[in-house]
Parts: structure tokens; C-alpha cells; sequence
């Protein structure tokens, strides 16, 4: 087996670091402290998909009026985009019960 030089190593590996111009301290200073809050990116989350919903049933609603500015290409792009962002919600919501059921089921 060889040895390893912890010095050189390290020397090494700071030389990198101020190559990449990150500070060492930086992501240690705030371990403590969630980068986003995930309450309200979830919140945000949702509310982007209710204006999507919100979005695709009222240009729905001008092309069924018969409006001249709404489009069948338009209304059908839409409710698609509409109905992915639904279940791509569903299937989060779908993956945090899981892991909460999961959680919830571990022995202490």
C-alpha cells in the first residue's frame, strides 16, 4: 500500500480552492440554515400551477366564445401544459406522503 501525503494533499486541495474562487468557510458557516424554505417553495409551487389551470380554462372559455385572439393551438398547448404541471404536483404531493408514511413507520 502507499502512503499517503496528508500535507502535499492538503496543499493540493486548497491550491483548488482558490483556483475555483470559493471560500472554505462558506458552505460550513451556514450548515444550520435551509438555503430555500421549503414551505414556501412548495406554496410557490402551487400557486404556479393554479395559474396554469386558471390560464388554460379561460383562454378555454374566450376560444368556446368564440373570441378572435384564442386559437385552438393555443387553448390545446394550454391545458396540456396545464394538466403536466398538474401531475407533476400530484406526483410530489404522491412521493411526500410516501416518505412521510416511511418515516413515520421507523422503529425506535
Amino acid at each position: 500500500m502507499s502512503q499517503i501525503d496528508i500535507n502535499g494533499l492538503l496543499s493540493q486541495m486548497r491550491s483548488l480552492a482558490a483556483q475555483s474562487g470559493l471560500d472554505a468557510s462558506g458552505p460550513l458557516a451556514e450548515v444550520g440554515k435551509p438555503a430555500v424554505d421549503f414551505g414556501q417553495a412548495l406554496r410557490t409551487a402551487i400557486d404556479d400551477v393554479d395559474g396554469n389551470m386558471k390560464s388554460a380554462m379561460s383562454l378555454s372559455e374566450s376560444f368556446t366564445r368564440g373570441d378572435p385572439g384564442a386559437e385552438l393551438p393555443n387553448v390545446m398547448l394550454a391545458m396540456q401544459k396545464a394538466d403536466l404541471s398538474f401531475r407533476a404536483m400530484n406526483e410530489v404531493r404522491n412521493r411526500l406522503v410516501e416518505a412521510y408514511r416511511d418515516v413515520m413507520n421507523l422503529q425506535m
